[in-house]
Formats: C-alpha cells, sequence, structure tokens
C-alpha cells in the first residue's frame, strides 16, 4: 500500500512585537543591572546631588571633587536615561505608525531614535557650555551642568519602570502619551527653578531668564520632534 506524502502547510509569521524581541530585552537588561551596580556602589553620591539640586547649596561642584569612579557612572546613567528615552519613542512609533516596520528593520529603527536623542543631548550641552562662557563665569555654568546632570540621571530612574511597563504591558497609546508629557512638562519646571536659583538676581533679570528658557528648552524640543518624523519619512523612503 503506497500511501501519499504528508503536505506541510506553511505557517503565517506572527508580527513583530517588542514584547518578543530579544535584542530589546537584552538591552533592557543591561540598563537593569547598571543601576542595581551604580546604586550599590554610588548611593550616597547620587542621593547627595539630588539633595543639593533640590536645596540649592552652595559648594565646589562635583566635576572638581568626584572620583573618576563616581563621574564614569555618573556618565552612564546619563546615557542610559537617552537609551530609556529612545526605546519610549520607539514603542510610541510602532503604535503609532505599526506599517513602518514593512519597510525598516526594528533594530535599526531603535538605534536610530536613540542616536536622535544623543545628538539632542550633545548639542545642548554645548549650547550651556557656550552660553555660560558669554554671559556667566566658570562656577556658575559648572553648577548647571551638574544640575541639568542630576535631572537626567533622575530622569533615567524614573523612565526605567515605566519602559518596561510600555514594553511588555501593551500599555494604551495616549497613557504612553499622557505621561511622557507630565514627565516632560514637572522635568521643565524643575529646570526652570534651577535657572531662576543660579542666574536670577532680580525681577527684570527674571523675565529674560524665562524668555531664554523658552529658546532653549522648549523650542528644541520642538525641532527634536519634527526632526524625528522627518528621520523616520527618510527611513521609509530610502528603505
Amino acid at each position: 500500500m503506497m500511501f501519499a506524502p504528508l503536505s506541510l502547510s506553511t505557517g503565517i509569521p506572527l508580527p513583530y512585537s517588542p514584547q518578543t524581541d530579544d535584542g530589546l530585552a537584552i538591552l533592557l537588561l543591561c540598563c537593569f543591572f547598571l543601576s542595581a551596580h551604580v546604586l550599590s556602589r554610588s548611593r550616597k553620591f547620587l542621593f547627595q546631588l539630588g539633595k543639593d539640586f533640590l536645596f540649592n547649596r552652595e559648594r565646589t561642584s562635583i566635576f572638581a571633587t568626584s572620583t573618576a569612579a563616581d563621574m564614569r557612572y555618573l556618565l552612564l546613567l546619563i546615557l542610559q536615561t537617552f537609551v530609556l528615552t529612545g526605546v519610549c519613542i520607539y514603542t510610541y512609533t510602532l503604535k503609532q505608525m505599526p506599517a513602518l516596520l514593512q519597510v525598516v528593520a526594528p533594530p535599526l529603527l531603535l538605534i536610530c531614535l536613540i542616536a536622535v536623542c544623543l545628538f539632542y543631548f550633545a548639542l545642548k550641552w554645548a549650547a550651556y557650555l557656550f552660553l555660560g562662557w558669554i554671559f556667566f563665569d566658570k562656577q556658575q555654568t559648572s553648577f548647571w551642568l551638574e544640575s541639568y546632570s542630576t535631572l537626567l540621571y533622575y530622569l533615567g530612574f524614573t523612565l526605567f519602570p515605566f519602559t518596561l511597563l510600555a514594553v511588555y504591558f501593551d500599555l494604551n497609546l495616549h497613557f504612553v502619551l499622557i505621561f511622557g508629557l507630565i514627565l516632560y512638562v514637572f522635568s521643565k519646571i524643575l529646570m526652570l527653578y534651577k535657572w531662576l536659583k543660579l542666574f536670577c538676581d532680580n525681577l527684570h533679570g527674571c523675565l529674560l531668564l524665562i524668555l531664554y528658557f523658552c529658546a532653549l528648552e522648549i523650542i528644541p524640543t520642538f525641532l527634536m520632534y519634527r526632526g524625528m518624523v522627518q528621520l523616520t519619512e527618510c527611513l521609509i523612503i530610502k528603505i
């Protein structure tokens, strides 16, 4: 008796999901181990920076007194903040434009978004240095850069649990957007508070400082948003 050969039907591939992305899982796991390692080694140093930011304590800048290990940890935490920011934007982009994955590989899109965040940070850091060199003394500029760094790594700690929820629990798109806006507004309020404490001496200077703040903090954010929109369009066209 002869049997007809079995026909194996071709399976339908599952659509891409960040929840099943091994590379993204490894990236988030590295962020977790980095945060745990830094907290175990430099917890007092990081908490002290937070207290100095809130109470505006006058002391020698951390860039002159901190150890090489502390500075290395601080830079790694800042890098982690922008990696997590890129992951959050990546998750939002996939929910907003799922058809983008048909023309752009997920790892390429994630790397491009993280690179945009890092480029944005580098431009702002250069702008702070340039404006501080023109209008303020070296000590005031150093205090502000320290405060800005403190905000960034605390932002990274806040973003980490939210990133896990956004990636693995499929949060609603509106909730992701609202939380991001709340975090953005709160961080800008803290930055304005620090600007007023460091650079404002009178009411006239306060009004000018608010104008500079809008020019240096609010407008670049909209430019970065437009840049990311243009980046996704260019990726679609080129690929």
